[in-house]
């Protein structure tokens, strides 16, 4: 049977308490300026699902420090779940419960409060065998005991974490399990949604109070002010927030699971010319041989701009021919580098290891930058070619792992069924699976039929006849 509640937690201003010392005091203040408490779920007997109950402060937030604020609800949520194990139920009555820790609390000769206002607690920290008393009584701060009825009888008050609470620790916990890169997209998106709210004024003093209809209105103004395809990249952000809000209880249900997603037609990079392909070329040898090698390497070793842009010079090994690379899907993958591309690469013999592989000045060097902004910079440097050939924003440099994946298919399809042709560019280009090949390959007009002119000569002829 599943259990009737939740294990009670801490809500420690938004940080996860683990990481206090790595917090700055600005980080440290503005925790400690927040509410904490301890807040679990129960089983509502209305609709069998588990329901947020109301938050426990109990004086804690009395305490300025976070030691005694922690070890104070440490033990508040210790006694909590000692009463659920009991069998608290706050759609009951719990008289009966109470009596009974009453008549322990006398049989055992201590306070009747469940949560007595001087308790030492023993300190987790120290080895067996000498553990440390710590006493919880302070002579500025002394909250006053929490009995049963207090718990049952919150006030109301007590159940609110406002809107910038819940994302900060949503964030908080999305940092710690996204990318770089992603995190910062989706923080981006939320803090839009943030900024929306307060300009329509919407009331954010309890994350409770953003429903579905007010992100269907926010939602609505993205697509209106940009694209359906940045509409739903920011549903998708915002999902994913209240998703972990979801998870820590701080709200019953992300409802933004149940919001549409849009049709939208994904942008794609046109694949260049052979004649394009050579014009290209040449201008970059007379103009920008670090561009040209960095085109170079998104064309032979069929790289993202980004994957080159993490590249360190000791991912490169030019003895086994081989490349580490960072790529999206997994932590580490390697790609061997062909002949075509091992004599182009320069002596990286005497560069230090640890330095980028391509920087502004050239090979090998320090630069301390966000692979984003990194790739973000090699795109506008390769905006002066596209400017100087007339080229539209359909062109990029992803444009050329698009060209030469299609070259590739091409030429080999002339030697091997498609089922080999697949299974041996998959090695490649780096697909997980085949059937991601295939729909990428779809997606770049990669595959085309052979010319079908003696089928329509002949269909004529026999309708002439």
């Amino acid at each position: 049977m599943k259990l009737n509640y939740t294990e009670p937690k801490i809500f420690t201003g938004g940080v996860d308490i683990t990481q206090w010392s790595a917090l700055d005091k600005k980080q440290r203040n503005d925790a400690l300026a927040k509410a904490w408490f301890v807040y679990f779920s129960f089983r509502d007997p209305d609709t069998g699902k588990l329901k947020k109950q109301p938050f426990i402060k109990a004086g804690a937030n009395r305490f300025k420090g976070k030691t005694k604020r922690l070890q104070f609800l440490k033990v508040l949520q210790r006694n909590l779940l000692l009463l659920l194990e009991a069998g608290f139920d706050p759609y009951r009555d719990n008289t009966e419960l109470e009596d009974e820790f009453r008549r322990r609390a006398i049989k055992e000769e201590r306070p009747i409060n469940n949560f007595p206002a001087k308790k030492e607690v023993e300190n987790e920290s120290t080895a067996a065998g000498n553990r440390e008393r710590i006493d919880l009584a302070n002579e500025n701060a002394k909250p006053n005991p929490v009995p049963i009825s207090e718990i049952e009888n919150n006030v109301v008050d007590e159940n609110k974490v406002s809107v910038a609470e819940a994302f900060e620790l949503g964030l908080n916990i999305k940092e710690s399990t996204l990318n770089d890169n992603s995190f910062k997209k989706q923080k981006s998106r939320i803090t839009k949604f943030e900024r929306w709210l307060a300009e329509n004024e919407v009331d954010v003093s309890d994350i409770n109070n953003i429903d579905k209809k007010t992100v269907v209105r926010h939602l609505n103004d993205v697509l209106r002010t940009s694209s359906p395809r940045n509409r739903n990249n920011t549903r998708t952000a915002l999902s994913a927030l209240f998703g972990t809000l979801e998870n820590n209880e701080l709200i019953d249900d992300n409802f933004i699971r149940k919001i549409n997603i849009l049709k939208s037609v994904p942008k794609r990079n046109k694949t260049y010319t052979p004649k394009q392909l050579a014009e290209i070329d040449s201008h970059l040898m007379n103009n920008d041989l670090l561009m040209r090698m960095f085109v170079q390497m998104v064309s032979y070793n069929m790289l993202r701009p980004i994957e080159i842009c993490r590249l360190k010079v000791g991912d490169i090994d030019i003895n086994d021919k081989k490349i580490y690379v960072k790529a999206k899907n997994k932590p580490v993958k390697i790609k061997i580098i062909p002949d075509i591309m091992l004599g182009q690469l320069p002596d990286l013999s005497k560069m230090d290891a640890k330095h980028s592989l391509f920087t502004p000045q050239g090979f090998g060097g320090e630069w301390n930058l966000a692979d984003n902004d990194k790739r973000n910079y090699f795109s506008k440097r390769f905006k002066k070619v596209k400017d100087h050939f007339n080229l539209g924003n359909e062109y990029g440099l992803y444009s050329f792992r698009h060209t030469y994946i299609t070259m590739l298919y091409r030429e080999m399809i002339k030697t091997g069924t498609p089922e080999e042709v697949k299974s041996k560019l998959m090695l490649i280009t780096g697909h997980a699976t085949l059937d991601a090949l295939e729909k990428y390959l779809r997606d770049i007009d990669a595959e085309l039929p052979q010319d079908y002119s003696n089928l329509l000569n002949r269909s004529i002829n026999k309708t002439d006849k």
